[in-house]
């Protein structure tokens, strides 16, 4: 197979930020604290990473000079379990996802309660970050996206002293998700073979529905101080547009220094809770899906390298770049960690 080489601009532009991010790294590694500091929640950062108001792509990069990812290749591949175990035709199966009407109802320990429409969210402003989304399977890619820092939400809500968490839920409806039907699902393991790169078959070759490892509805969850951040963001487009069904229409959670499994799709519902939250992956496969997921060259991943990365920049051939620390976002970000281990909390 011909080897791919990253060019060269994207290279040396990534060098050094590959050592500042190392530094910062191998600080916060020194100790072993195995659970979050107890710190008050950070003042949201002022320098998001690369905002800009939504027109003409053409020649526009993330602030490593990388170019965006086609939209196509955004559109058309990627996971989404709840429609197929394979990796392309998820836009075909997810067209008829009704997203209009939709209510998102945000509650548990806050002050005030609420549930919001689509219009509602449309107060909290729209704004476009163009993030790098890496997968723990070892590719990434460029994407504009549209929406605002949840952190506009959160404070609309007040979250009480008590709330140390932010439990988030997607859209559970099996008629309209066939993959959430655990009989539906039995019948796809059973009738085709495991997809290459696609996540391993954990319910072995004869299936039993009832002892599936999946517990609908999908779930994730971050720490108040994490979803308090300025980059974290509810997305509601992409590309310039509202975002299309297969990409998690009409709402989702996007954390750019995580692993993509934890930027859930159709969000529902979202709880601010005192405990840590059991997330869908996290329970499904723990020894493989982290709860804080952050970016980490550094961590073993028993299936997929997770110190270089396929970056779907539209080129032949791809690139093959190095992965760095959070994404590339350490100096952003890391302080959220500061005293933890960040192996045994991966």
């Amino acid at each position: 197979m011909k080897e791919q080489v990253t060019p060269e601009h994207i290279y040396l532009s990534r060098r050094e930020v590959l050592k500042r991010a190392g530094v910062l790294l191998a600080s916060m590694m020194v100790s072993s604290a195995c659970c979050a500091p107890e710190s008050p929640t950070p003042e949201p950062s002022s320098t998001p990473a690369l905002t800009r108001q939504p027109g003409d792509y053409t020649g526009v990069t993330d602030e490593f000079g990388d170019p965006l990812t086609p939209l196509e290749k955004a559109r058309r591949f990627g996971n989404y379990y709840e429609f197929t175990r394979s990796k392309e035709g998820i836009t075909e199966l997810a067209q008829h996802l009704v997203t209009s009407p939709w209510q998102i109802e945000v509650g548990g320990l806050v002050r005030n309660p609420k549930v919001f429409d689509l219009d509602d969210l449309r107060q909290f402003g729209e704004e476009e970050r163009i993030y790098r989304l890496r997968c723990i399977e070892a590719w990434s890619m460029v994407i504009p996206w549209l929406g605002f820092p949840l952190h506009r939400l959160l404070e609309v809500v007040e979250p009480t002293s008590e709330a140390k968490f932010v439990r988030f839920e997607a859209l559970y409806d099996p008629k309209q998700l066939p993959g959430q039907d655990p009989e539906q699902y039995a019948e796809w393991l059973q009738a085709a073979p495991e997809p290459e790169g696609c996540a391993c078959n954990v319910m072995g070759e004869d299936v039993d529905p009832a002892n599936s490892p999946y517990a609908w509805p999908y779930v994730e969850g971050l720490r108040l101080d994490e979803a308090m951040h300025d980059l974290t963001l509810l997305a509601t487009g992409m590309y310039g547009k509202p975002l299309p069904p297969e990409n998690g229409a009409p709402v989702r959670l996007v954390v750019p220094w995580k692993y993509a499994f934890k930027g859930l799709k159709a969000v529902v519902k979202i709880d601010l809770v005192a405990e840590r939250p059991l997330s869908f992956w996290n329970t499904a496969i723990p020894e493989e899906h982290g709860f804080y997921a952050n970016v980490n060259p550094d961590v073993p991943h028993p299936r997929w390298s997770q110190g270089r990365e396929f970056r779907f920049l539209g080129q032949d051939p791809e690139p093959i770049l190095p992965t760095l620390p959070f994404n590339g976002y350490a100096a952003e970000v890391a302080s959220l960690y500061e005293g933890m281990d960040l192996v045994e909390n991966y």
